[in-house]
């Protein structure tokens, strides 16, 4: 094998990846084996018209968790090797285990991106020659002791050093496996007639493709019976990020955007670097000069010297910035982390890489709407009132129905229904969930409504979770799913009995029946199921806060504060035979169950409240002096005033009567009563806002001065003995 080259390399290694352009160059050999899976071999054509970081992504069609990632970067040796070889018009071919074979084996524990494990594989060999030589940065060891050494090529270097590793190791059955195949495709590749042939693969993986081979039967024996799926690959893009936090095939790296610089700015890069943080600083608004680059500059240039190092690498620089450009500040140097060591750089695939319908579909929506993809978070506003943000609403809400979590809602700024504000960042699983979802359709509003028919149809779907997918489909503007997603819903309603569940579901319905005025959505049918369930409600409440203890009738609490605040919302058009409309039927209903005895204090005093905000007591005075009467026991009447006050404590603070009652029932607890609702005060009076709870003791205290206000003066001659006491305290008796 005399015209073979192995150049065992570190995966995503800056010095590596120049090594390999220039030894290519060298040997210019007329076909490149590597390391990857040959399904691939169709598509390193389309590397050249591609951004990086980029990854293979191999997928078992209808089994999402059957898939692996193969990442690449601009300073990754093969993805240098690749763009040597397509310009030259040199023959690429990948030569690892076929993915068809890897994603046979079961799934692994971990998430479903991460490729099949390499079980005794040490998978950054040149990671473990840099740390035993104590180096805390691999690529700055390969700098200094492979490219910057004369004599031998730094590849026979690296090739000794792995056979001394290896020495007596004995490789498992997978680890077996893929270097057979290796071995395999070199051997077909010389008996094709290629004489000169370079093969870049993992250092690791060198002694056992140099000679002398085993023979072919050998490895043909390893390789027969290996279980095989139907596999397929395309491209991805990928980002820095997420190549940061890679545990699996290529092992990871901390610093990509660190190497990133290594390899695109080989002249000053300590200069370059540090120049780059001192711009970072500055956008974000801190002072730095050009003098603090100068001298940061020399400092890293120092400690490398110190440290016996020809050049200053990741470990001085980041002293240096922390030292002089961020004065010791933590957070300016996590910045220069977030922003320069790890980097936000996410990769771009050419129009021409397969991909699924769906996929398409979604990259001209995204040109369409001028929704770029990007690695880092990115907040946006949307006007629902302006036809562009409403399709992007549109868009997110039906990604988010697929599982492609591209935007994060959040709180709106400024007030109405008409805003909403999206977080947005671009990972690359989501390509996996678009191609897991590809059998649903082939644009997204076709497969997201699809899903939410799947959705509804699953027999442990929840009325809560089909009233809340209800909404999402109207969110999303999905007309074509939303009637088989009601006839569900109503069926589901019509059985359920379990009025807490009916409340819980509600609120979502009638949202949902107020998009119809909100973003121009059809909302047909809505209407008659919410009436129904809000019937059915009523009906059910009176039994449901029977017999309840303190937790119970705290949650159901909840419920009947959500049903009121979403019965709120609707028209108060006549809808039933006594020409009532829903609020007032509602209230009506809470009217009856407020005069029972037998409540909990908790829910009776939360219904007065009701009531009385609804304009619908006129007693509600009377009512609070009847469950503080000396006839309650202290803990109900403290949990009365809970629920009352469940909210704010403004209605104190305006209404003198209410706070006379309270502060009058307080004052004429033992010590022990007042001891043991504490706790229940606190946790009501606790929830007040700052400003409540000021003005309700400015309230006491100028009601205290009132009705001092008429009382006699101190009576000296009954005060004297007191007085004589207390001068003999502070010691002036004689006085």
């Amino acid at each position: 094998m005399s015209g073979v080259s192995v150049l065992g390399v570190r995966h995503h290694g800056p010095g590596s990846a120049r090594a390999v352009r220039r030894e290519l160059e060298r040997l210019r050999p007329d076909a490149i084996l590597i390391e990857g899976p040959p399904e691939a071999d169709a598509l390193v054509t389309l590397a050249p018209g591609m951004e990086p970081p980029v990854a293979l992504l191999a997928h078992v069609p209808g089994a999402p968790a059957r898939a692996a990632f193969w990442p690449f970067a601009v300073f990754s040796p093969e993805w240098q090797a690749i763009l040597y070889g397509t310009a030259a018009g040199i023959p690429v071919r990948f030569c690892d285990l076929p993915a068809a074979h890897s994603l046979a084996d079961d799934p692994p524990d971990d998430p479903p991106d991460d490729p099949p494990d390499e079980p005794g594989v040490l998978t950054d060999p040149i990671g473990a020659l840099a740390a035993a030589a104590g180096y805390d940065d691999p690529e700055r060891w390969w700098e200094d002791v492979v490219e910057h050494r004369s004599g031998d090529t730094p590849f026979e270097v690296i090739a000794e050093a792995m056979a001394a590793v290896r020495e007596g190791h004995q490789p498992d059955e997978r680890e077996a496996r893929r270097e057979a195949y290796m071995r395999k495709t070199l051997r077909a590749a010389i008996k094709q007639g290629y004489g000169r042939i370079a093969v870049i693969c993992g250092a690791w993986h060198v002694p056992a493709l140099t000679a002398p081979l085993p023979p072919a039967a050998a490895d043909n024996a390893l390789l027969r019976g290996l279980p095989k799926v139907k596999a397929e690959l395309t491209w991805v893009p990928w980002t820095y990020g997420r190549l940061a936090s890679w545990s699996g095939y290529g092992a990871g790296i901390t610093s990509p955007g660190w190497y990133h610089h290594l390899f695109e700015a080989p002249d000053q890069p300590v200069e370059r670097w540090l120049a780059r943080a001192a711009g970072v600083l500055r956008e974000e608004g801190l002072a730095v000069s050009s003098a603090h680059v100068i001298e940061s500059v020399r400092l890293a240039h120092g400690l490398a010297t110190l440290r016996g190092r020809p050049l200053a690498g990741l470990g001085e620089v980041t002293e240096a910035a922390r030292a002089v450009l961020c004065e010791g500040d933590d957070l300016a140097v996590e910045l220069i982390q977030r922003r320069m060591v790890v980097g936000d750089r996410l990769g771009h695939v050419s129009d021409g890489t397969p991909m699924v319908p769906l996929q398409r579909d979604l990259r001209e929506q995204q040109r369409r709407l001028k929704l770029k993809p990007e690695a880092l978070d990115r907040e946006i506003d949307l006007d629902l009132r302006k036809p562009l943000d409403l399709d992007r609403s549109h868009l997110l809400h039906r990604l988010g129905l697929l599982g492609v979590e591209w935007g994060t809602p959040g709180q709106a700024r400024g007030k109405g229904t008409f805003r909403e504000t999206w977080t947005l960042r671009w990972r690359p699983e989501h390509d996996l969930a678009l191609i897991e979802h590809a059998a649903l359709g082939t644009t997204v509003a076709a497969a997201a409504a699809q899903r939410a028919r799947d959705l509804a149809g699953e027999s442990s779907a929840a009325l809560a979770d089909l009233t809340s997918l209800v909404e999402r489909c109207l969110l999303a503007d999905l007309p074509q799913a939303l009637p088989d997603v009601l006839a569900v819903l109503s069926a589901k309603a019509a059985l359920d009995t379990d009025v807490t569940s009916l409340m819980a579901a509600l609120p979502a319905m009638v949202r949902a029946h107020r998009y119809g005025d909100v973003r121009g959505t059809s909302a047909e049918g809505l209407a008659v199921i919410v009436r129904s369930m809000l019937e059915r409600i009523r009906a059910g409440l009176p039994v449901a806060v029977t017999g309840l203890d303190d937790d119970a009738a705290a949650d159901l609490l909840k419920h009947v504060d959500a049903v009121h605040s979403a019965v709120a919302l609707l028209s108060d058009e006549g809808a039933a035979g006594d020409g009532a409309g829903p609020r007032e039927r509602w209230l009506g209903t809470l009217r009856s169950i407020s005069d029972r005895q037998d409540l909990h204090g908790l829910i009776e005093g939360r219904l007065t409240r009701i009531l009385l905000d609804s304009g619908e007591l006129d007693d509600a005075g009377d009512r609070m002096s009847r469950a503080m009467s000396r006839g309650q026991a202290p803990a109900r009447a403290a949990a009365w005033v809970e629920g009352f006050l469940a909210g704010g404590g403004l209605l104190l603070v305006h209404d003198p009567r209410l706070l006379g009652l309270v502060d009058g029932w307080l004052s004429g607890l033992s010590g022990e009563q007042f001891t043991d609702v504490l706790p229940l005060l606190r946790r009501t009076f606790g929830g007040f806002a700052a400003p409540e709870r000021r003005a309700i003791g400015e309230r006491l205290r100028s009601s205290g001065r009132e009705e001092g206000a008429g009382e006699q003066d101190v009576d000296e001659r009954r005060a004297a003995a007191a007085v004589a006491t207390v001068l003999t305290i502070i010691g002036r008796g004689d006085g």
